[in-house]
């Protein structure tokens, strides 16, 4: 465990003095506060479930940036060599670097903590869909970073690792949404679409319901992919 938390210090400090990191979370603040303000309206529910929705969308393009490099840069700079042969075994690499990028992703989200604040000064939000929708995004940011571990484990180019990685989140999340509306879509090929995509997972989540199958969708993903 010691490894672990240690690999994970050293990968949180690592993000924090990428350019990259500091532009993932200026353009996620920004974009997250427009979705905020776009639906604070005066008189309606005070509630961030389309914020949380959108974000979901909007973390397809952003985590990549994150995670693109968490093996690649080992890979080019060679300094992989002299990590895997240190007294650590694959797990503990696999699962420190994830974690780093996982802490990282905590912050990113400050800005929707403050959106609840705001929503607390100025209403009585029900925070039971609140809090479920925080764990929902959870666990959609902790499948994309392992998606993005995965795919950065097989290149050395952060852009690379980068496009292929939004190419399978945004498959899982938004290109499986939109076809399994199409009318040509075979029902039973729709209907598994619609429920093994990432936004349906997520949609129970942001309307404060807990079910156990959304957990296990998400928890064997994330353990599939690291």
């Amino acid at each position: 465990m010691t490894a672990i938390l240690t690999i994970a210090r050293r990968e949180l400090t690592a993000q924090f003095f990428s350019p990259i990191a500091y532009v993932s979370l200026t353009i996620f603040a920004l974009l997250s506060t427009l979705i905020f303000f776009f639906d604070f309206v005066p008189g309606e529910e005070a509630t961030i479930r389309t914020e949380l929705t959108w974000l979901v969308w909007l973390l397809v393009f952003i985590l990549p940036a994150v995670s693109m490099r968490l093996i690649s840069e080992e890979l080019r700079t060679g300094t992989i060599e002299t990590l895997m042969t240190s007294p650590i075994n694959d797990t503990q690499v696999i699962l420190g670097k994830w974690l780093g990028a996982m802490v990282f992703f905590v912050a990113l989200l400050i800005p929707v903590l403050v959106h609840v604040a705001v929503l607390e000064w100025n209403g009585r939000p029900d925070y039971g869909p609140i809090l479920t929708g925080l764990m929902g995004l959870m666990l959609v940011g902790g499948l994309y970073m392992a998606i993005g571990l995965f795919v950065s484990a097989f290149t050395s180019s952060q852009i690379v690792a980068w496009f292929i990685t939004v190419t399978i989140t945004g498959f899982m999340t938004i290109g499986m949404y939109m076809l399994s509306g199409q009318a040509w879509m075979p029902k039973w090929l729709a209907l598994t679409l619609h429920y093994v995509n990432v936004d349906e997972q997520f949609h129970d989540f942001a309307k404060g319901l807990i079910d156990i199958t959304n957990f296990i969708y998400f928890v064997s993903g994330i353990g599939l992919f690291l």
